[in-house]
């Protein structure tokens, strides 16, 4: 019995890492690869799978992700003999698994090689203007080119960038001048749009000054209008006022004949060129000497 039971340890073991070795658990986004004998079995997708633990093995894990490679800069010759360098980012993802597996031996390296020629095939058809200018357009050709070069191996190109161009040291220096005077210009033009415009706001700024004091005298001289109307009005309100006292007191001829000689004098004032005598100058002449008969007698009796 105690013989026994170091047997069936080893067999329980055996059987425990048989049915171990049997179970695979794919992640998600990842497919195994599974050789039976050497030869391709299955693809085994993301969740719990069983192999025979024997004669299967997983030769290859496959992710499915979306994947970016970053080649380095490659000499492209251009149209007009100029060597460019200009480096590619690809995006691609792998959409068959067993294609991908047996189809080529170094998929990235063929990429790589195939980018760099494809890259050297569109260029070569373009100058050094539209290779800088036309980013955009290479970068499509690229990867329709790409996408079908790899369609064989289980790869889809998704998209594909030109991460840098850069063009040689005497085509850089003519670019930095030209920029150079491109920005002076630029500079230049702005300044007289700023001077341009600084004219205008003071010429504005002047006009409506001129326009506020214009405004000013306009109301200074109607405020003076109004007031001199105001004091004329004032006076006559007086005179009419003084005029109704006069009435009101029921005056006698002799002190309307003097308040008129007092008209007559200030008419007769010297600054009059004509002076109009009245038709009863006589009888205010007469009230005039009887008020200074009674002046005399009042002085006299006074003395007295």
């Amino acid at each position: 019995m105690f013989l026994l039971l170091p047997f069936g340890i080893i067999i329980i073991a055996a059987v425990l890492i048989i049915i171990f070795k049997a179970i695979k658990i794919v992640p998600e986004s990842r497919v195994y690869i599974i050789e039976k004998l050497g030869k391709y079995d299955q693809s085994l997708s993301s969740g719990l799978n069983f192999i025979n633990p024997f004669f299967d093995r997983v030769a290859r894990v496959v992710s499915l992700k979306e994947q970016v490679v970053d080649f380095p800069p490659q000499p492209v010759i251009t149209k007009d003999n100029a060597t460019m360098q200009i480096d590619t980012i690809i995006y691609f993802q792998i959409t068959d698994p067993k294609l991908y597996t047996y189809g080529i031996e170094r998929p990235i390296s063929a990429i790589e090689n195939l980018t760099a020629t494809t890259l050297r095939n569109i260029i070569g058809d373009m100058t050094v203007d539209q290779t800088l200018t036309s980013r955009d357009v290479i970068n499509t050709n690229m990867r329709v080119e790409l996408d079908e070069a790899t369609d064989p191996w289980g790869i889809k190109v998704n998209r594909v960038e030109l991460k840098s161009i850069i063009p040689p040291a005497d085509i850089r220096s003519a670019m930095e001048k030209e920029m150079k005077a491109e920005r002076e210009k630029r500079a230049n033009i702005l300044e007289a749009q700023a001077k341009r415009e600084s004219a205008i706001l003071v010429a504005e700024g002047e006009k409506q000054a001129a326009i506020l004091r214009a405004e000013a005298k306009k109301e200074q001289a109607i405020k003076e209008a109004e007031g001199e109307a105001e004091a004329i009005l004032s006076i006559q309100r007086a005179k009419a006022e003084a005029l109704r006292l006069l009435n009101e007191a029921k005056p006698t001829p002799e002190v309307l004949s003097l308040k008129g000689m007092e008209a007559f004098e200030r008419v007769a004032d010297g600054q009059a060129t004509k002076i109009i005598v009245p038709a009863n100058f006589q009888n205010l002449a007469s009230t005039i000497t009887a008020f200074a008969e009674l002046n005399e007698k009042s002085e006299m009796t006074g003395k007295n």
